[in-house]
């Protein structure tokens, strides 16, 4: 058993994100493993731009008030304790919502290539900002 040594904690690159975004990688397995798990913590109004994972992807909402939408699905209010499964290939984006902060835990693997995510656009404000559906609702 070995305590493992995290590098230092990144900020979010404006190319994938708007907003102030930090993320602290927890575990980037070695092969044959290829797990991957990170805390990314977003300030209100944070989010990512549109990406997949090509093994999917597992959130676990940590702490905090967020959003995430699945590519053509309604935006969701997501909070501390929910956890959403994205499947293989589901173009998705998530973040913290306007007036909150929001962080998550990340859980995915590396595709068998070693690609962890194809990224795409930034999610304008408008987008953003659209009418989200409660929790409950």
């Amino acid at each position: 058993m070995d305590i493992i040594d995290k590098p230092a904690t990144t900020r979010g690159s404006s190319d994938r994100f708007i907003g102030d975004v930090w993320i602290d990688e927890l575990v980037h397995g070695e092969p044959p493993s290829r797990v991957r798990a990170s805390i990314v913590r977003f300030a209100p109004g944070a989010r990512n731009a549109w990406h997949a994972h090509p093994v999917g992807q597992t959130l676990h909402v940590l702490d905090g008030v967020g959003r995430i939408q699945a590519r053509g699905g309604e935006l969701l209010e997501i909070r501390a304790g929910d956890t959403i499964a994205t499947p293989p290939g589901e173009w998705h984006w998530h973040g913290a919502a306007p007036d909150h902060f929001m962080t998550h835990l990340a859980v995915f693997e590396a595709g068998d290539d070693g690609a962890e995510s194809a990224w795409g656009e930034q999610i304008p404000d408008r987008d953003y900002g659209a009418a989200v559906r409660p929790r409950g609702g």
